[in-house]
């Protein structure tokens, strides 16, 4: 027994030796503990957060600066990229000899471009010169195409093009579509795990029905500027010459002319007048031959029934 007591003796000597001065054995295991747990290797990063991490360094490896840059593509934007969302309108006026066959080069023009005549509209008269408007549909792509094949239709007068930029748009109503779809998610869940009263049953399938309907808006407005977006509208107005004798600088001439017309012109109503005039005086005169008859008769009898006075 006293080899065995002297021999732990010694291994609790050769331990207090070993700890520092006036740290305790508790201490002491604490501190080989934190040692062991440094020297271990570190787990690695889960994949949530080292994604971040590589792509701000690819970001920085392509820009070549020393701050992080952004990704290309952000999450949610649905590849919509703004520069691009542009909203094109043009007006165009061209003066041509035939309008008929103007009309129709119009028309393969369009065509041979992949678009559309939507509106069309003719007007002229016997004082007018004859002119047409047509309304082209064209993918977003050829509208310069267009507007250059208006060229071998006849002389280009005019040509005027508007920009609208709705990118900005269709990314807000993206995020707001992404938004009402996860609520409604969550009201469909709600609603199917809800065991309360009736009253709140209904509450909650009114504000999806709600949500639902903003849906829907938001998905027609958004399909409305893309296809608004895809196809660009240009309006082509078409105009035969105007005549020769409307073009001169001789104003005793434009004179006559104007005192020509006006004489022709009063003729013309005086001859139309007639047909008013001419009847109304038939039945004045009618009614004027029976009074004056009347009157002559009348006299005619009180001069012979006169009674004679007796002798």
């Amino acid at each position: 027994m006293r080899p065995l007591r002297s021999l732990a003796l010694l291994l609790l000597a050769a331990a207090c030796s070993d700890r520092p001065a006036g740290v305790s054995a508790e201490q002491h295991a604490m501190m080989d503990y934190a040692a062991a747990a440094a020297s271990e290797p570190a787990p690695p990063a889960p994949q949530s957060l080292a994604a971040p991490k590589a792509a701000v360094g690819l970001g920085r490896q392509a820009g070549g600066g020393t701050g992080p840059s952004l990704p290309a593509a952000l999450p949610g934007a649905g590849g919509v990229q703004q520069s691009a969302m542009i909203i094109r309108t043009g007006t165009a006026s061209v003066e041509v000899r035939a309008l008929d066959s103007a009309m129709v080069s119009v028309r393969q023009l369009a065509t041979s471009l992949g678009g559309y005549v939507a509106n069309t509209s003719t007007h002229g008269g016997r004082d007018q010169v004859r002119a047409a408007t047509l309304e082209l549909k064209l993918p977003a792509a050829r509208f310069e195409s267009a507007i250059s094949g208006l060229e071998p239709v006849g002389a280009v007068e005019s040509v005027n093009v508007e920009a609208q930029d709705v990118g900005e748009e269709l990314v807000d109503l993206e995020a707001r579509i992404a938004n009402a779809r996860r609520l409604e998610a969550r009201l469909i869940e709600l609603l199917a795990t809800r065991t309360g009263k009736l009253e709140d049953v209904l509450a909650v399938e009114r504000e999806l029905a709600r949500v639902r309907e903003e849906i829907e808006r938001g998905e027609g407005r958004l399909r409305y500027l893309r296809t608004r977006v895809a196809v660009s509208t240009l309006v082509v107005s078409l105009h035969e010459p105007h005549p020769i004798l409307g073009r001169t600088d001789n104003p005793m001439a434009e004179a006559w002319r104007d005192a020509w017309r006006n004489f022709v012109a009063l003729v013309a109503y005086s001859i139309a007048a007639l047909g008013i005039v001419l009847p109304v005086a038939l039945v004045l005169a009618g009614i004027v031959m029976f009074v004056r008859r009347a009157a002559l008769r009348r006299a005619a009898v009180n001069r012979n029934g006169a009674p004679g006075v007796a002798c």
